[in-house]
């Protein structure tokens, strides 16, 4: 993978068991190769595998065939070749998610919830706050950031959301 790369996926094939030993493919044979600083927009119809590609880029779930690589500052990480413990360590420290549903904790404020993630990543409890503040003014939630989930708007969920999943960037 050349270094301009951050993330490539190769032959990326994967089924699903649906009415006993009925076998429905989602993915099939996908390839795709992730820039630095490029944005990608998945687009189909439900059923498609959008969610399906997403957990196998994110590392939440494995192909059937194929291999994802990601590359974290020059140094190659091969999803099939590195240890459980070292991929969760990966998907910990480098990939961030928005999910659909923000899944947010419902007992810490918005600016906790943005902090989490650098929290378990090793960041020390200020620069966790420091960046986690930062990322609040960036994605409009400076004003909220001592709410509860239950106290946000939808959208301010959501960004919040957003927040959380750039934090270890």
């Amino acid at each position: 993978m050349g270094s301009d790369k951050i993330l490539a996926a190769e032959g990326i094939c994967k089924s699903y068991e649906i009415a006993g030993s009925k076998r429905a493919e989602v993915l099939k044979g996908l390839s795709i190769d992730i820039g630095k600083g490029e944005l990608v927009a998945l687009m189909g119809p439900s059923g498609a595998g959008k969610s399906t590609l997403l957990h196998i880029l994110g590392s939440l779930d494995s192909p059937d065939k194929g291999k994802v690589v990601l590359n974290i500052n020059g140094k190659e990480f091969d999803y099939s070749l590195v240890s459980k413990e070292e991929l969760t360590l990966l998907r910990n420290k480098h990939i961030g998610f928005v999910f659909q549903f923000h899944h947010l904790l419902p007992e810490f404020s918005a600016l906790e919830n943005i902090m989490m993630p650098a929290l378990i990543g090793g960041s020390s409890y200020k620069e966790a706050q420091t960046k986690a503040s930062e990322l609040a003014l960036i994605v409009g939630i400076n004003e909220q950031v001592h709410q509860k989930p239950s106290e946000l708007s939808g959208g301010e969920q959501q960004r919040t959301a957003i927040a959380r999943a750039l934090i270890n960037e």
